[in-house]
């Protein structure tokens, strides 16, 4: 029996689209784990253990890893199973070594923090801030709303972050907590496709902006049939309206006895009762205007309410 894979989701297609090179220089490199090792889901002297849904950033990191500092991780997730991929390391060694390498002490992991000396040129920037996505981020299906995040559990990696995004992209993202994390996110759509372009996914950018496009225009048709909706009522009611009115000046015998525009004006409403007040005019003979067919009806439900009077 053949099992049907599962419909990947847009955040996942970002990831993918992000993880289909391995930067070229490898100071970007360095700088990319080094975003990946602070919003991981674990960073200390004894651990680093790196979870991840994506099988295209599995597939990656290893070779990312090698590339930074010819290193391999202690151990590894069968990319055959299903759920979440672990990775780990966890020999004191290596610890060490990319703790010296990032200005860390072993001693003194609690309060780690973004140290920028490691992100000089503008490569390096944008491969910390996507390595951070790639461990820590999401981002929301743009068919369902706008919501782009990155999470870490060190409160200063938060804050240096946001302060890189702002200079590094020229906009400020919003931070806040969640549990024991700080969440730096973006609810905008043209942020976030300016993002996303600026991490290396213009496809994904592209995406957003084209189902902004798309809500856009449906709003408009449904405003648009609302409004017509809306319209056709009140054509509906104001003919109902009218023939009630002409039934009455039958039923009390005033309708032959009207004068010649007002019984032709009745005439055309009891014979077109869905017809516009200007497919009405049109009827006329001769034409006449549509705020003068107007006016004839109105007179008929005038009359309607005043028995034995007669239209001039």
């Amino acid at each position: 029996m053949t099992v049907a894979a599962t419909p990947q989701s847009f955040s996942a297609g970002v990831k993918a689209e992000l993880c289909r090179e391995i930067p070229a220089k490898r100071c970007c490199a360095v700088a990319e784990i080094y975003g990946i090792l602070l919003f991981c889901n674990t960073f200390s002297d004894t651990t680093v253990r790196i979870v991840t849904e994506s099988r295209d950033f599995a597939w990656m990191l290893p070779k990312l890893l090698r590339k930074a500092f010819a290193m391999d991780f202690d151990e590894f997730p069968s990319m055959a199973a299903p759920g979440k991929l672990v990775f780990q390391i966890t020999e004191p060694d290596k610890i060490a070594y990319l703790m010296e390498v990032y200005g860390f002490e072993r001693e003194n992991t609690l309060a780690l923090h973004v140290n920028l000396a490691m992100l000089e040129e503008e490569c390096c920037r944008t491969a910390f801030l996507r390595g951070a996505f790639l461990a820590g981020g999401s981002v929301t299906d743009p068919g369902k709303g706008y919501h782009m995040e990155m999470a870490t559990a060190h409160h200063a990696v938060a804050r240096e972050t946001h302060a890189l995004i702002g200079e590094a992209m020229g906009f400020e993202a919003k931070i806040a907590g969640r549990g024991g994390s700080k969440v730096l996110y973006l609810k905008h759509s043209d942020l976030i496709s300016d993002a996303l372009t600026f991490l290396g996914a213009p496809v994904s950018a592209m995406g957003i902006m084209e189902a902004k496009l798309e809500k856009e225009l449906k709003n408009k048709v449904n405003r648009r049939c609302n409004c017509d909706d809306a319209n056709t009522s009140k054509v509906v009611d104001a003919a109902q309206g009218q023939l009630n009115a002409i039934r009455i000046l039958r039923e009390r015998k005033l309708l032959d006895g009207l004068p010649e525009k007002l019984k032709q004006a009745a005439v055309a409403r009891e014979a077109n009762p869905e017809a516009s007040l200007s497919e009405l005019a049109a009827m006329m003979l001769p034409p006449i205007t549509k705020p003068a067919m107007n006016h004839r009806l109105k007179k008929l439900m005038e009359l309607a309410k005043e028995p034995g009077k007669e239209g001039t």
